[in-house]
């Protein structure tokens, strides 16, 4: 068994209050429970009006299979127009760690 884990930093745009946040950060994580049906969620600044985490995970039989998923996951989160993403966090960890 393999899980693989991004963390993705977001800059947001010109968000000026935390419901403006909310309304872009919870359309990426349902498109990315949709599209690739990880275990996403906003993890960290929640108190930031201009900052955004989200951490996601993913669990697989398939190493090659994870590190696709993986990919498209954060292309996906590099695409979107409204948010600037300054870094991402990836881990893959086995049964064995």
């Amino acid at each position: 068994m393999y899980v693989g884990t991004l963390s993705f930093d977001l800059l947001l745009g010109d968000v000026r209050s935390l419901k403006e946040k909310r309304s872009l950060v919870r359309p990426i994580v349902a498109e990315l429970q949709r599209k690739y049906v990880v275990s996403v969620a906003e993890t960290g600044h929640q108190d930031l009006h201009r900052r955004a985490e989200i951490g996601l995970a993913v669990v697989s039989g398939d190493t090659g299979h994870l590190t696709d998923v993986l990919d498209r996951c954060e292309r996906l989160v590099a695409g979107r127009p409204e948010v600037e993403l300054l870094s991402v966090r990836r881990r893959l960890h086995n049964d064995e760690d």
